[in-house]
């Protein structure tokens, strides 16, 4: 379905207008599915993108200022996330000796299993873009690497 079906809106004012609607529709249609996949395992996309960046780091651990800086969405609160992970025995939080105001965040083997059982089924996350073949995915990856590196 085309971007003018979807949002009722037959005519833009430009095709940059179009281009950013449609970019902006999209992420917000990829985000509510992936919500949904993660909702069963008691998971925000947010608090999944934490556990990925520690496991991606494990054995060695992250700071809040790591995650913050790795994080996909930079507005999240990453404290607070972290916090709620620890809550669910997903990761865990260790106060360095030397500066009491810095903790080591280490994903927990509880952690690295519930990736593990969501990578099994991350299949459903990755058909989401399986409209495109290989070449479209490439140049999708391109186009929006390329729309990243304009600076304001």
């Amino acid at each position: 379905m085309s971007i003018e079906e979807d949002i009722k809106q037959p005519k833009f004012k430009s095709n940059y207008e179009k281009g950013l609607i449609n970019l902006l529709y999209t992420y917000h249609w990829v985000n509510d599915r992936s919500k949904e996949h993660f909702k069963k395992h008691d998971l925000t996309n947010q608090q999944y993108n934490i556990l990925r960046i520690l496991r991606g780091s494990n054995p060695k651990p992250c700071t809040i200022n790591d995650l913050k800086e790795r994080m996909l969405d930079k507005m999240s609160d990453a404290s607070r996330l972290v916090d709620r992970l620890i809550k669910k025995e997903l990761v865990k939080k260790i106060q360095l000796k030397e500066d009491r105001r810095v903790s080591n965040i280490y994903i927990t083997d509880t952690g690295l299993e519930l990736l593990s059982s969501i990578d099994k089924e991350i299949n459903s996350i990755d058909e989401l873009l399986s409209n495109l073949d290989e070449k479209e995915i490439e140049q999708f990856n391109f186009l929006l690497d390329k729309l990243r590196d304009k600076e304001f």
